[in-house]
């Protein structure tokens, strides 16, 4: 893709899409917790999120195989003929579906701001994990802003913003550590999928649907232990509105779109779609949950964003040395 002309229009298209789906996501599973009188089951939405992607995964299967026929036969060549490798998906299916469930716990306790800024403890777990299992190395610029934004985390997490509009009971503590499990599963998941998609030229559509029918499989054993007895009684659909319904919207179609989109962006427009969305979710939090902006809460989100972007900057090519008459030499520096 990297040869692939991109219109700046285009791009700006893919950031305020990306922008505009995070901050709408958080902000409205936080609606969805903290104001229906009949609250819903979160397992039963985790679940359906993974068969409307499934769903969808088939479609663009379809469309990128060239027709139905096409697509039926990559699905039995690589799915019904390849355990192995359904197998080998079924790894991160397990740690996606822990990570959305405590998405949900933790915006039943932690306002929809204050989860965005945490939630950004995913890029120096997603650092780490690279480091170990990709073999790859980061610039002494991306440890610095990994630094910086665990400490902008610990700001915001110092003195919890108070909320007048929520009557609900919550615990930040139960919050903070339902986003602290989020963040570990969607680091290692996230490399462990690259790693899958790097190891071989299989399609992302057909790793996908991978990953959703094991996905589906975990969500619905996820739903029979934690609501079983509740959801016989009350029903697969307890508590849905159309609120609700636009969570799990976002959830399936976000993702997708997300994941389709983000090879046209490099990684200072996802930084600014990262601080965007956080500016949006504040300002939804004031507006909707009345949440009281504290200089310990400005302070941090301000070190967040700035870390975001200074992660997202290029490292600095070191491996050739310039020489005073502007000539290159080509030699390797020492690592240290």
């Amino acid at each position: 893709m990297a040869g692939e002309p991109v219109s700046l229009v285009f791009k700006l298209y893919c950031l305020v899409v990306m922008t505009l789906v995070a901050a709408a996501y958080t902000v409205a599973l936080r609606y969805t917790r903290t104001v229906s009188s009949d609250l819903y089951f979160s397992t039963t939405a985790v679940c359906l999120t993974e068969i409307i992607k499934l769903f969808l995964s088939l479609g663009m299967l379809a469309r990128e195989s060239g027709g139905l026929s096409r697509c039926r036969s990559s699905v039995v060549e690589h799915i019904f003929r390849s355990p192995k490798e359904l197998l080998k998906l079924s790894v991160p299916s397990v740690v996606y579906a822990v990570q959305n469930n405590m998405a949900f716990l933790a915006l039943s306790n932690l306002d929809a701001a204050v989860y965005q800024v945490t939630y950004q403890l995913k890029i120096p777990c997603t650092a780490l994990c690279t480091v170990l299992m990709l073999n790859r190395s980061l610039g002494r610029l991306q440890w610095f802003s990994v630094f910086m934004l665990c400490a902008g985390v610990t700001l915001v997490q110092w003195k919890p913003a108070e909320l007048t509009k929520v009557q609900v009971e919550q615990n930040p503590f139960v919050g903070f550590s339902a986003v602290a499990v989020a963040v570990l599963c969607s680091g290692f998941a996230g490399v462990y999928f690259e790693k899958v998609l790097k190891s071989s030229d299989t399609s992302l559509w057909v790793r996908n649907i991978q990953m959703y029918l094991s996905g589906i499989v975990v969500t619905l054993v996820g739903v029979y232990m934690t609501d079983g007895p509740q959801v016989l009684e009350k029903g697969f659909f307890y508590g849905y509105t159309p609120s609700v319904c636009f969570v799990v919207f976002l959830a399936s179609v976000g993702g997708l779109y997300t994941s389709v989109v983000v090879k046209y962006t490099d990684n200072i427009m996802k930084g600014f779609s990262a601080a965007a969305a956080i500016v949006l979710s504040t300002i939804a939090s004031v507006t909707l949950f009345g949440l009281q902006i504290t200089v310990t809460f400005a302070s941090g989100a301000l070190l967040v964003c700035v870390s975001i972007y200074l992660y997202g900057l290029p490292k600095q090519d070191t491996s050739v040395l310039t020489r005073p008459d502007n000539k290159p030499a080509k030699e390797k520096l020492i690592s240290v």
